[in-house]
């Protein structure tokens, strides 16, 4: 082989070489090309996934504020389906779970005095219901005599062709005789007063009779007009406009701008008694307060919007004043009512009543029946400490029951109370007591365990509705 063959052939070799190593250097490019992609894509798909992560976060609390908002709305729900559906009676059976009324002194942490306490009184309330167990008994509809101090006029009626006391008539000292309940329509009347003027000779001095008295100057309403007027109003719940129509149908018709101007005369009137009647509740120890909503004219947005109308009652004589202030529900109405008062205010738990205890003098009191209601809300979500504590609820209303129908006294139905609820009280905050740490107040089924103020507070005295016999714990 010739030399330059040799030579041609190391060229094609070398030729050949330099060609692979030119593949294997431009494939050594493009993986590290493909190697620095990848680290950007990985970079890109962890960054995707991190900002996925975030949001599915997002969504998650989303979800579930979502799920709170749809179980607080189901609670709501059924709520308004019992007040517009439902029966609004609070009154409750027994359990349907018999352990509901059974006790374990050993977790309540109760003494052994006081666990005595309670026996005897579960024992004695228990013996009474057997002995004082009132039967249904099916009334049947009776009618009712008509009163005997109304006036009887009488009508005589005789047989048909009776014309007298004739020969061929002998009328019997025998007769029958039925009662009719007859209504004299209203009527107006002009009363005219004639004053008459006279001399006495002696003094040669002309003297007229004086005016009399009216209820409002220059002015034709007699106090009987007037009267029919406020008493139509504000006992019988008639608007003006309604009796102008009634007055109307009888004979006389009656200026509605009149009619309304009586009434701020008579309410000026009125002004004194008002007064009057709210020092004689306000000097009471023990009085009820509460507040109610009426609509109100609002002017300036020509519609009625919601304001409230406070009303503070006497249990001893059953006096009941009202207070109104622009309609507010606010602290300062309570500050305005009772910053003199000393003595003992029941109210419904409002919060608007708490400033009330930062008053000397002033015992703030709760009512058994507001507590006991968001128990009985609370029984489609937490049934079994819901039922415990309406049973242990109706054992007080059961001595409650035992006071009525022995027709005790304020003093003698205190004296039932610290015999025999007080003892029930310390049972019921001993026995719900435990179940505040598990409970939540932002919880719907749980709520109610914190409403209460007997459990949050602790109640300084013991009161139910319409009764004046209290007891401080």
């Amino acid at each position: 082989m010739s030399e330059q063959t040799q030579e041609q052939e190391l060229i094609a070799r070398l030729l050949l070489d330099r060609d692979d190593e030119y593949r294997r250097a431009n494939m050594a490019e493009q993986q590290v090309a493909e190697l620095s992609d990848m680290s950007v894509l990985r970079q890109k798909l962890e960054q995707q996934i991190a900002d996925q992560d975030k949001e599915l976060s997002k969504k998650k609390q989303t979800v579930e504020k979502l799920e709170n908002k749809v179980s607080e709305l189901e609670q709501k729900l059924r709520y308004l389906e019992r007040k517009v559906w439902g029966s609004m009676s609070e009154k409750r059976r027994l359990p349907e779970d018999p352990s509901q009324l059974q006790l374990d002194f050993g977790k309540l942490e109760m003494s052994e005095d006081e666990q005595e306490l309670v026996k005897e009184a579960l024992d004695e309330i228990k013996d009474y219901k057997k002995v004082h167990v009132k039967e249904h008994v099916k009334k049947v509809p009776v009618r009712q005599k008509l009163p005997e101090y109304l006036p009887r006029i009488e009508e005589h009626i005789y047989p048909e062709g009776y014309k007298g006391y004739e020969d061929e008539w002998i009328l019997f000292e025998d007769t029958e005789t039925s009662e009719h309940l007859e209504l004299k329509p209203a009527e107006f009347y002009v009363r005219v007063t004639v004053r008459h003027k006279g001399m006495r000779k002696e003094t040669k001095e002309i003297i007229t009779a004086p005016v009399p008295n009216e209820p409002l100057a220059k002015s034709y309403a007699s106090t009987s007009l007037l009267t029919d007027l406020m008493v139509g109003k504000y006992v019988d719940h008639l608007p003006f406009h309604r009796q102008i129509l009634i007055y109307k149908r009888i004979g006389v018709t009656l200026p509605a701008s009149t009619i309304e101007l009586w009434f701020h005369s008579v309410a000026d009137l009125m002004r004194p008694t008002y007064y009057r009647l709210k020092e004689l509740i306000l000097s009471k120890d023990y009085i009820q307060s509460d507040e109610t909503t009426i609509p109100i004219v609002d002017n300036e947005k020509q519609k009625t919007v919601k304001g409230y109308l406070w009303l503070v009652k006497d249990i001893g004589s059953n006096q009941v004043f009202f207070h109104y202030n622009e309609g507010s529900r606010g602290q300062k109405v309570v500050i305005q009512l009772f910053k003199d008062y000393k003595g003992a205010i029941q109210t419904d738990g409002y919060t608007g009543y708490s400033i009330l205890e930062k008053f000397d003098g002033i015992t703030t009191l709760n009512c058994w029946c507001h507590a006991r209601r968001y128990y009985d809300r609370a029984l489609n979500n937490d049934k079994a400490r819901a039922e415990y504590a309406l049973a242990q609820i109706g054992l007080l209303y059961d001595v409650e029951h035992m006071a009525d129908d022995q027709n005790m006294d304020d003093e003698q139905r205190r004296q039932l109370r610290v015999r025999l609820a007080y003892p029930l009280i310390r049972l019921l905050r001993n026995g719900v007591s435990p179940n505040i740490p598990r409970c939540f107040p932002k919880v719907p089924s749980e709520k109610h365990w914190h409403i209460p103020s007997l459990i949050r507070m602790g109640w300084r005295v013991m009161c139910w509705m319409g009764n004046t016999a209290w007891i401080r714990i």
